[in-house]
């Protein structure tokens, strides 16, 4: 038997738990470890750098295995940024803890990149989890888009500019639907037009002086049909940001239209509180979202 000083004994056996015991949070933040989008180049790219190069870091959950879903997180940020941190990695986590493959989007941003570039961004990582669904254990019917702020509105906008695939196309990913199968809205730009639309994300995704035309059909609202998906959305009163009619013009939208939604507006709290894990009361709203997608069927071990 081989005997060893008691200090490094016990450092050894807090470590043992690190070193047989895969991680509960498995992060890909290297860039060899996240999925570029276009691997040969995205369309329109004015460059070859990284912000040039859409892509989506994913989080597989841990050995427990998977509720067979998955969500592209679009954080927000304007369309001049991109909150990748409590809009990002913190819901991929939570999503990740709770059995479901969790992917952020990397998608291109003003000033290099305006409409329709961060649209096809988001159609294109949506085709690629689909196409990909056997390979990350997803059930290619459970692909989801959860948007904050300006990537609510594109998630929004995945959710009602969607098609089946070009079946001719000459990338396999190409030929699949870029539907999302539901969609997760947290205080999202919905409307870009005065009084409650949010300029700024309005010019950066549009320029200085869009197109009225162009303006008007980019409020998602007006774009909800009976095919949109299902929809989960939240939002505070205090939010002087991202007025919370944003998210009434849309849930009135999708009840107009027959498609199943649930929306819920807090009294307080501001704009851009992600996950709210730091207040008592908004930081329950998740759990009205994990209610949510249980019944929905995507937490099959209702978790």
């Amino acid at each position: 038997m081989v005997h060893m000083p008691r200090p490094l004994r016990a450092a050894i056996l807090l470590l043992l738990p690190l070193i047989l015991v895969p991680s509960a949070l498995v992060y890909f933040d290297e860039p060899d470890r996240s999925e570029v989008l276009w691997p040969d180049g995205a369309p329109g790219a004015k460059g070859t750098q990284r912000d040039d190069k859409p892509s989506m870091t994913v989080y597989l959950p841990s050995s427990g295995g998977t509720n067979r879903s998955a969500v592209i997180v679009c954080p927000g940020g304007s369309y001049a940024h991109l909150f990748d941190g409590h809009e990002g990695r913190e819901p991929a986590e939570w999503l990740q803890q709770r059995g479901v493959v969790g992917l952020v989007l990397r998608y291109r941003i003003a000033p290099r990149y305006a409409h329709p570039a961060p649209m096809l961004d988001i159609q294109r990582a949506i085709r690629l989890v689909r196409a990909r669904a056997n390979e990350w254990g997803v059930d290619p019917n459970k692909i989801g888009v959860w948007g904050f702020s300006a990537g609510g509105h594109l998630a929004s906008t995945a959710a009602t500019r969607f098609d089946d695939g070009d079946p001719d196309a000459k990338d396999p990913i190409d030929r699949v639907s870029c539907r999302p199968d539901f969609v997760i809205l947290c205080y999202p730009v919905i409307a870009l037009i005065p009084p409650i639309g949010h300029g700024l994300s309005c010019s950066n995704l549009l320029g200085a002086d869009p197109d009225r035309k162009l303006v008007d059909s980019l409020c998602n609202h007006t774009q909800v049909t009976a095919a949109s998906p299902p929809t989960f959305l939240f939002h505070t009163s205090d939010d002087g940001v991202i007025p919370p009619e944003n998210s009434l013009l849309y849930y009135t939208a999708l009840r107009q239209a027959n498609v199943p939604a649930e929306l819920h507006i807090y009294e307080h709290g501001k704009h851009g509180v992600g996950l709210a894990t730091d207040d008592r009361v908004l930081s329950t709203w998740t759990a009205r979202l994990q209610d949510w997608l249980s019944g929905r069927g995507l937490l099959e071990n209702g978790k």
